[in-house]
């Protein structure tokens, strides 16, 4: 429980008191950019004045009445009681002014709830959630364009799942249809000692392939296999890079068990389904798309368009997820319109497909081996620069924002290397452990009484670690674990800053109880952050 949900709570009670029922999720609690206004404010005031016949100041006033006379009469709130003042600001804000009391109940509380309770939420209430994210096609090896958002999947699922919600992480394998056929045929080629056709796959990567085939000159036998292989290769990859699927899902799967069919069916039977030379088109456009879209091509292929109608409708009807996320690669935003306009066609609320374009990445710094085709590799890139830098730089911006990734940077073992400022902090706060326990310290038997912390950079650790709760909401609501990524680079910038001016190993021993407790207290929020990013936590550098 934070100073933030308490307040919240008595705040509901209040509004109620006062004959309107406002629910708990409605109250915005938010910290002022400047101190001097305050360590927390509400709007309720503004927001509710109306529905009360009364002026905003004139609520605020009465509120700040009712929430004195609660604390004072000893609420249950732990931390209500430390409140100084409470002021009303501007058109209506309540400003609260706090002592340091409550900062040195928040690090009682991540001690006591470590690291799988502290500041762990019931936000998501078991609601089932799918995310599918990757879904490369088995046409060649996992790249950095197409593989870059891997690390975004998996962290929001980590995320999500830390939130209550039950997830489940899906690759969608595209294994039929022309694209293997011409798979197939580029590694006949290859195998007879051809060039591969026009519209085949170029790369060592086919060569390699064409190499290790001894199957028949079918271009559907040997594109399929060739397409089991790369998957394998990709699923490698993948691990490398700490990402595990929950399943991996067919289209041809799809398409031969008549999903497909049936989802057609069904289209055609709300008249959104014509058919043109030969082919069956989705009346798109009436939808909100730019254009209609091909569903069956005139020589019997179901299109990706197809499929993927087809198999959003199985994750919602047939396998009955709450919600859905997509991520897609920019180059996919065509298909946003028609998903979304399909699923509503069909019975389900648009809103519960959300869908998430990534935009590219570039790469500059050292030379980087393009030997598979006119791309590098994920898995060279994370051989270059390690997992935690691949994961933790993806994590960086909003997955809608461009990236520059410079190599030569993310190399160095210098301060303005993100990665390894992140990492330093932890290894400083374990050697200092480790220090304290060879001096004969029991760390794990540190007391949570009488803890005395003053210092302005005491004090700002403190304030970062309680942010931890406004940090997790906003990065799940917003499905932005960037957001994560930003405070886990703010919450090692002041520990450095800590680290410099506040030793922690002296030969005061009230005063070394005390910061040894608060290292212990970063340390616990170090693990669950750089757990969400999938980062690793080294205990030495």
């Amino acid at each position: 429980m934070s100073f933030k949900t308490d307040l919240r709570y008595i705040l509901a009670n209040v509004m109620n008191e006062h004959g309107l029922k406002v629910e708990f999720d409605e109250i915005k609690i938010e910290r002022p950019l400047l101190r001097e206004h305050g360590d927390f404010s509400t709007n309720i005031a503004m927001v509710f004045a109306k529905k009360l016949s009364k002026s905003p100041r004139e609520l605020a006033a009465e509120l700040i009445a009712d929430i004195k006379s609660k604390v004072g009469a000893n609420s249950a709130s732990d931390y209500l009681g430390d409140i100084e003042k409470i002021e009303i600001a501007g058109p209506g804000f309540i400003n609260f002014y706090v002592g340091n009391g409550w900062l040195i109940k928040v690090l009682i509380e991540v001690l006591e709830d470590g690291f799988n309770s502290f500041r762990r939420t019931d936000f998501g209430k078991g609601e089932s959630i799918q995310i599918e994210f990757v879904s490369a096609n088995p046409t060649g090896p996992l790249h950095v364009g197409n593989g870059w958002w891997a690390s975004y999947g998996d962290s929001l699922s980590r995320l999500l799942t830390r939130a209550g919600y039950k997830v489940e992480k899906e690759y969608y394998v595209n294994d039929t249809g022309g694209q293997i056929r011409n798979l197939g045929k580029s590694v006949i080629a290859r195998k007879n000692g051809e060039l591969p056709p026009d519209d085949g796959y170029q790369g060592e990567y086919v060569s390699e392939l064409a190499r290790k085939y001894i199957g028949s000159d079918d271009v559907v036998e040997a594109g399929r296999w060739a397409a089991d292989e790369i998957l394998l290769d990709i699923k490698e990859t993948l691990l490398k890079l700490g990402v595990a699927f929950d399943s991996w899902y067919s289209q041809a799967s799809i398409e031969e068990g008549g999903a497909v069919k049936e989802t057609i069916e069904e289209l055609k039977m709300r008249d959104v389904i014509y058919e043109h030379e030969g082919a069956l088109w989705l009346k798109s456009e009436s939808l909100g798309d730019s254009r209609d879209r091909v569903l069956v091509k005139s020589n019997g292929d179901v299109t990706y368009t197809g499929g993927d109608i087809a198999y959003h409708r199985d994750k919602f009807i047939t396998r009955g997820f709450d919600r859905v996320i997509d991520i897609f690669g920019a180059d996919h935003h065509g298909q946003v319109a028609t998903l979304k306009a399909s699923m509503e066609v069909l019975g389900i609320e648009p809103n519960r497909l959300e869908i998430k374009l990534g935009q590219m990445v570039s790469l500059v710094g050292s030379k980087m081996s393009k030997r598979s085709g006119n791309f590098v590799r994920l898995s060279t890139l994370i051989d270059d620069i390690g997992v935690d830098a691949t994961r933790l730089l993806s994590l960086m911006n909003s997955i809608d924002q461009a990236t520059t990734l410079d190599i030569d940077l993310v190399k160095s073992t210098s301060m303005e290397n993100p990665v390894y400022y992140v990492q330093y902090a932890y290894a400083r706060i374990s050697s200092i452990l480790r220090r304290a326990s060879d001096a004969g310290v029991n760390i794990n038997e540190l007391s949570t009484q009488n803890i005395t912390l003053n210092h302005l950079k005491e004090l700002e650790m403190l304030r970062i670690i309680d942010e931890l709760e406004d940090v997790l909401e906003d990065a799940v609501k917003s499905r932005t674990p960037s957001k994560v990524t930003t405070y886990v680079r703010s919450l090692a910038g002041a520990f450095h800053s800590f680290y410099h001016d506040c030793p922690v190993l002296n030969d005061n021993e009230e005063i070394q109880r005390s910061r040894l407790a608060l290292v212990v207290g970063v340390k616990t929020v170090f693990e669950i952050t750089l757990n969400l990013l999938g980062v690793s936590m080294p205990e030495k550098m």
